[in-house]
């Protein structure tokens, strides 16, 4: 089984926050550029739960399609999906499932 705290400092030396989320108890959320993801522990080490989102709060907002629009919401707040953060949020996504490979 890969080491996940070597995948936790390899994630952390690549820039990115580790935080826990009162809400997902199990999980270790990984912030970076204002995206989000939580990672979980799995015998073949660290993998994403579900879709990485956008930071809001202390809290992450996912990408929905509103009214034709897409944006990011959590509960009753809404933030545009710009292209420039959709862009972060892609490099985000592929930056941290090449450092999970790397290490897996």
């Amino acid at each position: 089984m890969p080491d996940s705290a070597a995948q936790l400092q390899a994630i952390y030396m690549a820039g990115y926050e580790l935080e826990r989320f009162d809400r997902f108890p199990g999980a270790v959320g990984v912030v970076k550029d204002g995206c989000v993801a939580l990672l979980e522990q799995t015998p073949g080490g660290l993998r994403i739960i579900g879709t990485p989102g956008w930071r809001m709060g202390e809290a992450m907002g996912v990408l929905i399609e509103k009214a034709g629009r897409k944006c990011f919401q959590l509960k009753d707040e809404v933030v545009e999906a710009t292209p420039e953060r959709l862009a972060a949020l892609e490099s985000f996504r592929r930056e941290l499932e090449e450092l999970l490979a790397a290490r897996a």
